[in-house]
C-alpha cells in the first residue's frame, strides 16, 4: 500500500507548477518539510516565493502538481478543516486602526473558527508572548510598525497552529524584539510547529533556519542546511593571517609547497598580512600547513561563504 505523504511530513510538494500564460512563475517545485522544521524560502524579486506561498495557502490554485499541508491535500475538501491548523502571516497585514489590540486578536479568532469561550484571557496572553502586554486596549492607529508587526505575529498564533507561514516577518522590528521574535520561534519548534519564513535579511536566517531552498526563475535551485549548501555551491573559503614581521615570504613559499588545486595567495591589505583563497576541501591541508608556521602567525581569521554568497552563487549557477 503506498503511504500518504502528509502522514511524513507537515508540507509535501510535488510537481508543483504555476503558470501565467507563457511565465512560468513556479516550475516544478518538489519539496518536503518535515514536523518541527524552521525551514528558509529565499530567492530574488520575481523568484516565485510568493507565488509558492500563496499556493501553499490554497490562494490561488496550482496549474500542476500536488500540495499536502498540514495533513491534507489542497485539491480535497479536508484541507478547510486543516486551515484551522496553520498560521499566515503575509508581507503587508491590513489591520483595522479603530479597533484596539484585543479587538483585533477576537475578530482574527472568529475569522479562523479558533475558539473564543476565554478569547479575553488567551488573547492577553498571545499580546504577552510577543511583547505587547500593556497594550492590547490601545487602538491600532497608535501602534508603531514594530507593534503592528508584533500583533500580526500574534494572530498567526490564534488556535495553536501546527503550521507556520510568515512572509518577512520581521519587517520594522528592532534588533530586540527580532530576538525574541526567534526565541518564540524556537519554543514552537521544540513542540513540533513546522515555520516557513521568507526573509530578505539573509544574515538573520543563516543561523538559525535548520534547512532553507532558494528559488530563481520559479525553480528551487539550491535545498538543505546551509553547510550542505556550502558544499553543493563550491565557494572558496577565506582565510586572512597576520604574520610576524619579515615572515611573508616564508609562508608564501611553504603555501605555494602545497599540493592542492585552486588555493590562491595574495599580501593583504595591512603590511604584515596574507590572504589564501581556497576550496572547501582544501581548508584542512591549508590549515595544518599553517599550524607548522605557527610560531611565526599571529593571528587567523576564517571565513566562510554566507548565506548571501550562497544565495548568488547559486543563482547564477542554475
Amino acid at each position: 500500500m503506498t503511504s500518504n505523504p502528509e502522514n511524513n511530513a507537515a508540507i509535501v510538494l510535488r510537481g508543483v507548477s504555476k503558470h501565467y500564460g507563457a511565465v512560468r512563475a513556479v516550475d516544478n517545485v518538489d519539496l518536503q518539510i518535515g514536523h518541527g522544521e524552521l525551514f528558509g524560502l529565499i530567492g530574488h524579486n520575481g523568484a516565485g516565493k510568493s507565488t509558492l506561498f500563496k499556493m501553499m495557502l490554497g490562494l490561488i490554485p496550482m496549474s500542476a502538481g500536488e500540495i499536502h499541508v498540514a495533513g491534507a491535500s489542497l485539491r480535497t475538501a479536508a484541507f478547510r478543516d486543516a486551515r484551522r491548523h496553520i498560521g499566515y502571516l503575509p508581507e503587508n497585514l491590513a489591520l483595522y486602526d479603530n479597533l484596539s489590540g484585543l479587538e483585533t486578536l477576537r475578530f482574527f479568532a472568529r475569522l479562523k473558527g479558533a475558539s473564543t469561550g476565554n478569547c479575553t484571557d488567551d488573547c492577553q496572553a498571545l499580546l504577552a508572548r510577543v511583547g505587547l502586554q500593556g497594550a492590547g486596549a490601545k487602538p491600532v492607529r497608535a501602534y508603531s510598525k514594530g507593534m503592528r508587526q508584533r500583533l500580526g505575529f500574534a494572530q498567526t498564533l490564534l488556535g495553536a497552529p501546527r503550521v507556520l507561514f510568515l512572509d518577512e516577518p520581521t519587517n520594522g522590528l528592532d534588533p530586540a524584539a527580532i530576538h525574541d521574535f526567534y526565541v518564540v520561534l524556537q519554543h514552537l519548534r521544540e513542540q513540533g510547529v513546522t515555520v516557513l519564513i521568507t526573509s530578505h535579511i539573509l544574515a538573520e536566517l543563516q543561523q538559525r533556519v535548520d534547512r532553507l531552498a532558494i528559488m530563481a526563475d520559479g525553480r528551487i535551485v539550491g535545498l538543505g542546511s546551509v553547510a550542505s549548501l556550502r558544499e553543493q555551491a563550491n565557494l572558496p573559503v577565506t582565510l586572512v593571517l597576520r604574520v610576524e614581521a619579515g615572515s611573508r615570504p616564508v609562508f608564501w613559499q611553504q603555501l605555494a609547497s602545497l599540493r592542492v588545486q585552486g588555493v590562491e595567495i595574495e599580501d593583504g591589505p595591512a603590511e604584515h598580512d596574507l590572504v589564501l583563497r581556497c576550496r572547501h576541501a582544501a581548508k584542512m591541508p591549508v590549515l595544518a600547513t599553517l599550524q607548522s608556521l605557527g610560531g611565526r602567525m599571529l593571528d587567523l581569521q576564517i571565513h566562510e561563504a554566507t548565506l548571501e554568497d550562497l544565495f548568488f552563487g547559486l543563482k547564477e549557477a542554475a
